[in-house]
């Protein structure tokens, strides 16, 4: 490799407008791509197969209104709204659900009023039934009565017959026959009385049926009230107003065409005296990836470049490298939108770590090519050595992070794969530039890269002696910095233990956006739990029968099963599919979305699903954005252990080629590991315990990003090797050419420090960049990586490794004889290529010389 880089940088030095040419044609590709290709990114996060994602398949078949995404708008009026401000907000609404993507808009005034009416109704329903029941009593005492009377007119009749039949011999024919007519109608009326007691019983009996349906229907209305009991569309000071929009797109991102409409007819408002403020899903602003506080991290590497280079020329290189690997990297991932759905943090990421590597690969190149032109070698010799020997260094560093960050596709969780590989895509486009563009403008720039030390001569590049400098230092003092080492990680590290992932709402959004203003709004006047209702869909066994009285009764008795589980504030029935087999509700939480006790819901809620299923004939099945957030929360915790182990064995195997010592990987590993720890527990101290939350801008403290773990346990990997292999490699090729194990430390340290620490300041500079990164999910990436390289790069590389090397002494790199045999030959600094054009590079124990070749 070494040997095929040498002559890849020599070309490019001789033939440098032909490697510009190329660059550019390839920026210019990359950038009509994006143009023509880019689609909109989002801010949605979804795992393809995954419970949420089958439940709300499924809910799509049946009732697809119900399965779109929602959002939330908040109306306030200082002094309540008047009846003018409130037939504004209806117009308003009513345009809202005219447009083409919209499928409801509730007008939050007129739901209120149904809502306080249906109390209403309620309450006269339970009168009329009392009534009902009074007269109904009446009416049964009147039937008494009315049949006691016939009942005597029968006795009468009878009496009067029987005395016909007793006196029939001695009475006159003319009164037995008058007798029998009086008789004989009386009898009629008795018969015509009793039919028409019969029909009074039948209203009667028919009356007390109804009643019975009545009181059996009010009492189902009354316990679906009480499910929703709480429920608020306008606050009881009459000054916040809610209303919900449902929307035809699926998932967490939506058309920002339909958005912007919204926005656009919501400003009618403006001058009306009601203000409008709208959730994270309708405002989410994910058109930019870059804000203007990045720029703060890139002036720090410039400074640092220009301290280290000194001059102006010499400094803008690695800049300039980095914003063309980002151009490319960055702008191919825009142009693969068209094909991959990619979540808003992707490029954001990608240039994160573009700006970093990109800097450094192509710094690590040009520090060896200054020594060496000071050293007298020839300029497009000395470009072609660096590129072998440092642009070597770089390859084997950039490969380890485009492995690292490609291997995220092991957790099989498409979004972070995606993350990962874009992300991959942008290092390797740093690293053929480092070995192709940069020695290509270095033939063009000359000597002028030097800058101020032009003609400083051999002696520019001597050493520090081996008894000064940190290296020395540490040595001299092991156990103190191992000791020191491990207190601060570990009290720096601390935090981690209490880590809690989750996904963002509109809690993380900034203080003044009108996305935060729409949640703290609604979780002060509505309940935290307004801001992300979980949805539940229950699949009949049986369709529900097609009477009004048997959907009430299922609603009722599924939906207080339901708000019986705890953590859950109310229910409400929200829909039925046209086949009436499945049914709908959604249930609002006693929490906010990314609350423990929501969590808790969620969880109550799928351990009592079997049961409450059974005992209702139906499934149930629980979708909706909470339970999406913490689902895939969840899964990405249970992804790390499995990446951890695969990051951690190819550290191993991958240390154990390049340094040929048992030792060596495993403190190299281990310190991988500190170095993560303390990410993780800085992260945590800072967004979710709140620690410098002024400072950092984190007004609400909350669960960590549940990605967030392990893109940093992929990315510190990467880096971590980057420092362990300029730092050790050096010590391990000067313990080769003869020195002891001790002074190997010193001369090895000495040898690369200065290029590794203006290095890392700069990726620290970049990463803390993004600390107040314009988009507010980036922001703890960028903290982490900051403090895990800061952690890395000065307490684990260059204090704790040259301590516990010191100590090792020549156990430190011993590695088994048959092990020797079998391992190849990893060359990672290009010393084959240097002895084979005689340039020694440890030519003796004080100072580092190079031939001109």
């Amino acid at each position: 490799m070494a040997s095929f880089l040498h002559r890849l940088g020599r070309w490019c030095a001789n033939y440098p407008w032909r490697t510009i040419v190329t660059w550019v044609l390839i920026m210019a590709a990359a950038g009509g791509a994006a143009a023509t290709l880019m689609k909109p990114l989002s801010n949605e996060f979804s795992i393809p197969g995954s419970r949420f994602e089958q439940v709300l398949g499924d809910l799509e078949e049946a009732l697809p209104a119900a399965a779109g995404a929602s959002g939330t708008v908040v109306f306030t009026s200082e002094e309540g709204f008047t009846d003018q401000e409130q037939a504004a907000v209806a117009d308003l609404i009513t345009q809202w659900q005219a447009i083409d993507g919209v499928t409801a808009a509730t007008d939050p005034f007129e739901t209120q009023a149904q809502l306080d009416g249906s109390a209403d109704q309620i309450a006269e329903g339970r009168e009329g039934l009392e009534q009902g029941r009074t007269d109904l009593e009446a009416g049964w005492e009147e039937l008494a009565a009315g049949q006691q009377e016939i009942d005597n007119g029968w006795e009468q009749y009878e009496g009067g017959l029987a005395a016909l039949e007793e006196n029939r011999d001695a009475l006159p024919p003319e009164m037995i026959a008058d007798a029998e007519a009086q008789l004989a109608e009386a009898k009629t009326q008795l018969e015509a009385g009793q039919v028409e007691l019969d029909a009074g019983r039948e209203e009667l009996e028919q009356g007390a049926a109804e009643l019975t349906a009545g009181e059996q229907e009010l009492a189902l209305g009354e316990r679906l009230a009480a499910l929703s009991s709480g429920m608020q569309f306008v606050s009881d000071d009459g000054s916040v107003a809610l209303s919900q929009l449902q929307f035809e797109a699926g998932g967490a991102s939506l058309d920002p065409a339909v958005t912007q409409e919204l926005q656009e007819l919501g400003g009618q408002l403006d001058g009306t005296g009601v203000d409008i403020e709208y959730s994270q899903a309708i405002v989410q602003d994910i058109s930019s990836v870059v804000g203007a506080t990045e720029a703060i991290g890139i002036a720090v590497a410039a400074v640092v470049l220009l301290v280290m280079l000194g001059g102006l020329l010499a400094a803008g290189l690695p800049l300039l490298m980095a914003m063309v690997g980002v151009g490319v990297g960055v702008g191919g991932a825009m142009a693969l939108t068209q094909f991959v759905d990619m979540n808003s943090a992707t490029p954001a990421l990608a240039l994160m770590l573009g700006l970093a590597v990109g800097i450094d690969y192509s710094l690590f190149l040009i520090n060896r090519h200054r020594t060496q032109l000071q050293q007298g070698m020839e300029l497009k010799a000395s470009i072609a050595l660096a590129t072998g020997t440092s642009g070597n260094a770089v390859v084997f560093a950039g490969l380890t992070v485009f492995i690292a960050l490609a291997a995220l596709v092991v957790t099989g969780i498409p979004f972070l794969g995606v993350m990962g590989l874009v992300a991959a895509g942008t290092v390797l486009v740093a690293v053929l530039l480092a070995i192709t563009l940069t020695p290509a403008l270095l033939s063009l720039m000359g000597t002028r890269i030097l800058g101020r030390r032009r003609g400083a001569g051999e002696h520019a590049a001597a050493a520090p002696r081996d008894d000064r400098g940190w290296a020395a230092w540490v040595q001299k003092r092991p156990w103190l910095a191992v000791l020191g080492v491990l207190v601060a990680v570990g009290a720096l590290a601390f935090p981690a233990l209490d880590i809690r992932l989750g996904l963002p709402d509109g809690s993380s959004e900034p203080e003044d956006s009108t996305a935060y203003a729409a949640y703290d709004l609604t979780r002060e006047h509505f309940g935290a739990g307004s801001n992300g209702p979980i949805i539940a869909v229950a699949t009949m066994d049986e369709p529900v029968e097609d009477t009004e009285q048997a959907l009430m009764t299922a609603q009722v008795e599924l939906g207080e099963d339901l708000s019986h589980v705890p953590g859950a504030e109310s229910v409400v029935p929200i829909g039925i599919s046209d086949d009436r087999s499945t049914l709908v509700f959604q249930v609002v939480p006693e929490g906010g979305p990314a609350d423990e006790v929501t969590v808790d819901l969620v969880h109550n809620l799928d351990s009592s699903a079997g049961q409450i299923g059974e005992a209702n004939g139906a499934e149930l099945g629980f979708t909706g954005q909470t339970v999406a957030n913490i689902d895939i929360s969840e899964q990405l915790g249970e992804a790390l252990p499995l990446y951890l182990l695969v990051v951690v064995g190819l550290s191993l195997v991958l240390l154990l080629l390049v340094f040929r010592s048992l030792l060596v990987p495993l403190l190299a590993t281990g310190g991988f590991l500190l170095s993560v720890a303390a990410a993780f527990g800085a992260v945590v101290a800072v967004y979710q315990w709140g620690f410098g939350s002024a400072f950092f801008g984190v007004h609400e403290p909350g669960p960590i990003l549940s990605f967030l773990p392990i893109l940093l346990i992929g990315v510190l990997f990467g880096l971590a090797m980057d420092y362990q292999v300029f730092l050790v490699s050096a010590m391990r090729e000067a313990h080769v050419h003869g020195e002891s194990a001790a002074r190997a430390v010193v001369s090895g340290f000495n040898h690369s420090a200065r290029v590794v620490t203006a290095a890392a300041i700069i990726m620290i500079s970049v990463f803390g960049g993004f600390v107040f990164a314009h988009l507010a999910m980036v922001r703890p990436i960028g903290l982490g990586l900051a403090i895990g390289v800061l952690i890395d790069a000065f307490l684990v590389r260059m204090t704790l490794t040259p301590a516990v090397l010191s100590l090792m002494g020549e156990k430190a790199w011993y590695l088994p004889r048959w092990l020797d045999r079998i391992l190849p030959e990893m060359d990672v600094e290009g010393a084959k290529l240097e002895r084979s054009l005689g340039v020694d590079t440890y030519a003796d124990a004080d100072q580092e010389t190079v031939s001109t070749r």
